[in-house]
């Protein structure tokens, strides 16, 4: 594409530039991901994968009416999903855009009271801000109709609140940079949320749950590796082949998260394969714990993670920030896990915050923790 901006830039009077477009793999834009696992990786998205994702999205939200909505725009540009969700959604579709440059709960807040946004795509930690600001009560967000929460696990504890405060819905939608970004989401409207599920594969979009050395699917309710396949998925890391074969198996895009499918084809993440924490060479995957700890009723936003351990190898550590005016103990925080979790699942240690590393679409950095945690190690060690 490159080229094609060169030759127009040499025109000095309008004539037709005459360019092999190709739909389908012409590289639209490298979209970078968000380091969050590993180094960014440039990943190619085609003019097709964005447009078909762009399809699925407004065919999922069918109750919209085209060039009548109006969209929440906190989600940056620069990551996809408010590209495509926020950005190019809405100027396919003709819809208002209300953009934000930065999260800002009081400025979201009073935008949502005055503009009356109908679509809110975000992610949890957005949700979490505006539901526990201390002014909420003073602004109206009725006009919400429709929410789909992307880049971490959305609590179920949320979702009510939301929907009660708004009257719209809120629902989890699952993807990766890879897939443009969604590929499996729960229904907005009719068939609710089945507990802790993440949906069913968008409109042209098949998954399935596979082994690690199988192309084969495993049986209904077998824990394996999420694969998917559609016209969103990415054509390769720019100028990384052994990356992109890593990634692909016989044609399916392996996402890097363990999950299982039930019996009615809902899928469900158990947790991404290198947050999963081996402790005394016990399997604990974080995000079971995080979805108990957001169900006590002191704590806003929490994190888990495997921290180093000289004995059990690695070990359980919860990172978590209250809700104004609430308190608790690690006393009380370990009573209350004993009472819903495994004995070896209960967080070993606990670090109360005012707020945890996000990125710019609100995802917590779960690795940025470990990382300080390596660092004070070693700090210990040179010291000792």
């Amino acid at each position: 594409m490159n080229h094609l901006f060169t030759e127009i830039m040499k025109i000095s009077k309008p004539e037709l530039v005459s360019y092999d477009f190709n739909f389908d793999e012409d590289i639209a834009l490298l979209q970078y991901t968000g380091g969050t696992t590993g180094p960014p990786k440039g990943v190619m998205l085609t003019h097709a994968n964005l447009i078909s994702n762009v399809q699925m999205c407004n065919a999922w939200l069918y109750k919209s009416e085209e060039g009548e909505e109006t969209v929440l725009g906190i989600l940056p540009f620069f990551h996809v999903y408010g590209m495509t969700t926020v950005l190019i959604l809405s100027v396919m579709l003709g819809n208002k855009m209300v953009l934000m440059p930065k999260p800002d709960y009081d400025m979201a807040l009073k935008l949502i009271d005055k503009q009356k946004p109908t679509l809110f795509p975000g992610a949890p930690t957005l949700y979490i801000g505006l539901l526990n600001h201390p002014q909420l009560s003073k602004y109206d967000l009725s006009s919400i109709k429709a929410c789909i929460s992307g880049s971490a696990a959305l609590p179920v504890e949320l979702q009510e609140k939301f929907e009660r405060v708004t009257g719209g819905k809120l629902v989890e939608g699952y993807g990766l940079t890879e897939t443009s970004p969604v590929a499996i989401a729960n229904f907005v409207w009719e068939k609710r949320r089945v507990k802790g599920s993440i949906g069913v594969p968008w409109p042209d979009t098949d998954a399935c749950i596979l082994g690690p050395d199988s192309s084969e699917p495993l049986p209904n309710g077998e824990v394996g590796e999420i694969a998917v396949k559609g016209p969103q998925v990415m054509k390769g890391y720019w100028d990384k082949p052994e990356d992109t074969a890593e990634t692909f198996r016989d044609g399916w895009l392996l996402t890097g998260d363990l999950g299982y499918m039930d019996d009615e084809g809902h899928f469900y993440v158990v947790d991404r394969k290198k947050d999963m924490i081996i402790a005394s060479g016990f399997n604990i995957y974080p995000r079971e714990i995080e979805e108990v700890l957001y169900e006590h009723p002191a704590i806003m936003e929490c994190v888990v993670a495997g921290i180093p351990d000289p004995y059990r190898g690695e070990t359980v550590k919860a990172y978590i920030v209250l809700k104004e005016g609430e308190t608790v103990s690690e006393e009380e925080l370990d009573k209350y896990c004993r009472e819903h979790l495994a004995s070896y699942k209960v967080p070993k240690k606990y670090e109360f915050r005012k707020e945890l590393p996000k990125t710019a679409v609100g995802k917590i950095l779960r690795r940025t923790l470990i990382d300080e945690e390596k660092k004070k190690m070693e700090l210990e060690l040179k010291t000792s």
